[in-house]
């Protein structure tokens, strides 16, 4: 099975209102094997893939798709990898579902389209789904360099390795649906951007996936607290104990008396805890972690240690939104199971993953894990008393193992003040402030305390599901501070499309609302332009001139010039526009791209209107224009005519509706 072509659509297409991935497979030899003719094949899948069960195919019910597998006939392998790539995203974590498979007209060779969340996700499915299918051939139709041929294969884990390192974080993903505006995460940018039809606001690098540290300035754990009357532990410089040719000489610093013992040690800028050690009572565990934080960062902090536990304090627009206690990765004795086994027994723990899949992260047995053995005289094998508790962090981050305690509600004002003057101090509208303190119901000043961190891009992960406690929602206060209530949000969008007249009208359209006052991106087959001025040159009609101008800050409505071959090559690059205009379908460049007819020319501008929200507007002296009225959901049609003696010009809205022309209430016609 050889893949031909690849082709993804970023936005409504033609063959669905969402992004699809369309692979042109050639089958081979494989066309005169359908599934129930490969001896074993569907028992093989079935063990690789038991959820595959789930899918519904064509008749519509659970065991579907298995049936279609097991018919007389079979089903052809194309239409078996459209399944697995879907089945592997859902795997991963991804709620897709939609998929279709159609002949692309020469024998053994089949477009085959499914869903997608991530484009590297849906990337990686159908390069692995096709892999999967070749290892569960017998030897004779195993194609040459393909994998071994698998009599019963491991059954994969929940979420195939594969596919979640290929997966990006994904900005406000617990953001509740009702005001989620369809945020992603644009891998080249610095900040994740909210996407178009919003407007372009770049969004405090807040991550809500993991902990993450901001900008340098931010980043500066050498700089925060001070000056501003902030509890925070002294700065002192790096012990004696560095020797002279070591990593000290490599941070950058002289060598001066440090602090009494015991300290911390940690890179100056690094992330996720790493490099981080506590606690340390000794001159040797001190070098040691010296050495250990200098492969993180070329400068290395040693601090005060503060007795207490940590907490993660989280303040949005000058106010305390969420507080999480988080407690280092542990296990907890029984008496007859070893530190591995009982590590093993935690990751067991559904809600743990790899990396950032799920609400917990994974416990590993590494270099932090075994030098708190080794200071207790552990190994891994040793195995604890009954109710033992042994950590095996020395930071409570949750992308290390640890877990998370809401404690949002007992907050001592005192400490909640402290928080908000910190983020404030440093002119952050979001703020991860990392307290430690004996108790946090109790203030600062009669308990002690101190700020060991500032976080410019801090995790929300902790907050909206902790191990304990009640979920926060804090992506919402980050909406409502960029985009306060009543406050415009989305960036007006029309779309213009047609066989000829696209730029003049677009050019038009853009004129009278520039001399109205507004900020206009326009995007035509000559360039994009910004408030007038050209800033790109070129044929710039497809979805990536779309969102040069759906992200530019400056723009506050957008006028896109909308030709057939961006459409039928990559989509529209957006997920709507509010109006829509199709100015006419003629015999231009037919017989590209697989259009060969008017009729099929027309499906392809009709996406346009199809996926208008506000206005549809079409030109009734065109056929093929007006029969598109019953393919959209605007709440308005506009009928453009040139005929005074047009039918729809002399109807009345009432008589229109019961003429069966148009069943669309509020239409009009010009």
């Amino acid at each position: 099975m050889k893949i031909l072509e690849r082709q993804i659509y970023r936005g409504p297409n033609v063959y669905a209102h969402f992004p699809v991935i369309r692979l042109r497979v050639d089958l081979g030899e494989l066309e005169r094997w359908p599934s129930a003719k490969i001896p074993g094949f569907v028992d093989r899948l079935l063990d690789a893939l038991p959820s595959l069960d789930h899918h519904t195919c064509s008749y519509g019910v659970h065991g579907g798709f298995i049936r279609r597998l097991r018919e007389e006939e079979g089903t052809w392998l194309g239409h078996v990898l459209e399944h697995v790539a879907i089945e592997l995203q859902v795997l991963a974590g991804a709620k897709v579902s939609f998929g279709k498979t159609r002949g692309a007209g020469a024998e053994g060779e089949y477009h085959v389209v499914f869903e997608y969340e991530e484009e590297q996700v849906g990337e990686a499915a159908g390069d692995l789904a096709r892999d999967l299918l070749h290892a569960l051939l017998p030897a004779e139709l195993r194609p040459a360099g393909a994998a071994a041929p698998l009599v019963r294969p491991p059954r994969p884990p929940r979420r195939p390795h594969r596919l979640r390192a290929e997966a990006p974080a994904r900005p406000l993903h617990r953001l509740p649906r009702p005001r989620r505006p369809g945020a992603r995460h644009p891998l080249a940018a610095p900040q994740h951007q909210l996407p178009h039809p919003v407007r372009p606001r770049p969004l405090p690098e807040a991550d809500p996936s993991d902990d993450h540290l901001g900008d340098p300035l931010h980043r500066r754990r050498d700089r925060l607290g001070q000056g501003h009357d902030q509890p925070d532990p002294r700065r002192p410089r790096p012990p004696r104990t560095a020797p002279e040719d070591g990593p000290h000489r490599r941070a950058g610093g002289p060598r001066r008396r440090g602090p009494r013992l015991p300290v911390v040690v940690k890179p100056l800028d690094a992330n996720h805890g790493r490099g981080v050690s506590i606690d340390l009572a000794t001159p040797e565990a001190v070098t040691a972690a010296f050495e250990k934080a200098a492969e993180h960062a070329r400068t290395v902090l040693v601090e005060t240690f503060l007795q207490g536990f940590d907490h993660r304090l989280l303040v949005v627009n000058g106010e305390l939104i969420a507080c999480a206690k988080r407690v280092p990765g542990h296990v907890v004795g029984d008496g007859e199971r070893t530190i591995t086994q009982l590590v093993e027994l935690v990751n067991a723990d559904p809600r743990r993953g790899i990396g950032h899949e799920k609400v917990l992260t994974r416990i590993e047995l590494d270099y932090q894990a075994r030098r708190l053995l080794e200071l207790r005289g552990y190994t891994p094998d040793t195995v604890l008393a009954a109710g033992e508790l042994m950590y095996l962090r020395s930071t409570g981050n949750l992308s290390t193992g640890g877990t998370a305690i809401d404690l949002t509600d007992v907050v001592h004002p005192d400490n909640r003040e402290m928080a908000i003057r910190a983020a404030g101090a440093i002119g952050l509208d979001i703020a991860g402030i990392d307290f430690i303190t004996p108790d946090i119901s109790r203030s600062y000043r009669e308990i002690g305390g101190g700020i060991c961190e500032v976080n410019a891009a801090p995790g929300f992960r902790m907050h909206v599901a902790p191990t304990e406690g009640t979920p926060r929602d804090v992506a919402g206060p980050v909406m409502d501070m960029l985009f306060p209530p009543g406050t415009p949000s989305r960036i007006p969008i029309a779309a213009v499309t047609g066989t000829n007249g696209k730029t003049t009208v677009a050019r038009m359209v853009a004129h009278i609302h520039k001399m109205c006052g507004a900020t206009v991106g326009l995007s035509t087959t000559d360039g994009v332009y910004i408030d007038g001025e050209r800033t790109v040159a070129g044929d710039m009609t497809g979805p990536v001139a779309a969102a040069m101008v759906l992200r530019d800050p400056r723009v506050d409505l957008a006028v896109l010039e909308t030709a057939r071959g961006g459409l039928v090559r990559a989509g529209m690059g957006y997920r709507a526009c509010n109006v829509g205009a199709v100015l006419n379908v003629s015999a231009d460049h037919l017989g590209l791209g697989g259009i060969d007819t008017l009729e099929q020319l027309a499906e392809v501008k009709r996406i346009v209107v199809e996926v208008a929200r506000d206005c549809a507007v079409l030109n009734a002296d065109d056929e093929h224009c007006l029969r598109m009225a019953d393919y959209t959901a605007a709440k308005r049609i506009g009928y453009i005519t040139m005929n005074p003696k047009h039918e729809l010009v002399r109807l009345s809205t009432s008589a229109r509706a019961a003429s069966g022309l148009s069943s669309r209430r509020g239409s009009t016609a010009t």
